[in-house]
């Protein structure tokens, strides 16, 4: 029982302290972003074009705090909302160009942050760890 209780507050822990330190990081770097907004602005650096429920789906988040993300990174010029042409009741979210210039400086910084982070730790204890969060989130989904 005590095991279960640990890996908990370890769980915790370190979704806490990933991202404070990101969000430092970020910081420190001029990037006028949160965590979670990275995790926005990167689903769009990949797809230039997205719905918002889509990257709701994605990030795993209820369609209210990606509305909130989205909302703060339009008022920052960095994403723009459009109506998709074929289902008015969509928003389609786009990239501005102040929002693609800032890919590849947020990306270094996510590099060095994630790279940071894994210091240390063998590729073999990472991809077990991987395989773990994986069934951990199977089980909560299932």
């Amino acid at each position: 029982m005590m095991l279960i209780k640990e890996i908990a507050v370890y769980i915790n822990i370190l979704n806490s302290r990933i991202k404070k330190y990101f969000l430092d990081k970020l910081q420190e770097n001029g990037i006028n972003m949160t965590p979670e907004q990275y995790l926005v602005m990167d689903i769009l650096w990949d797809e230039q074009s997205i719905s918002q429920q889509k990257i709701a789906d994605i990030i795993k988040k209820d369609k209210n705090s990606v509305t909130k993300f989205i909302d703060s990174l339009e008022k920052n010029n960095l994403v723009c909302r459009t109506i998709d042409k074929n289902d008015r009741r969509i928003n389609k979210i786009e990239l501005t160009e102040q929002g693609l210039a800032l890919k590849n400086e947020a990306t270094e910084v996510a590099i060095k942050f994630m790279n940071d982070t894994i210091k240390g730790i063998s590729e073999k204890d990472l991809d077990n760890f991987v395989k773990v969060l994986q069934q951990i989130i199977n089980n909560l989904e299932s």
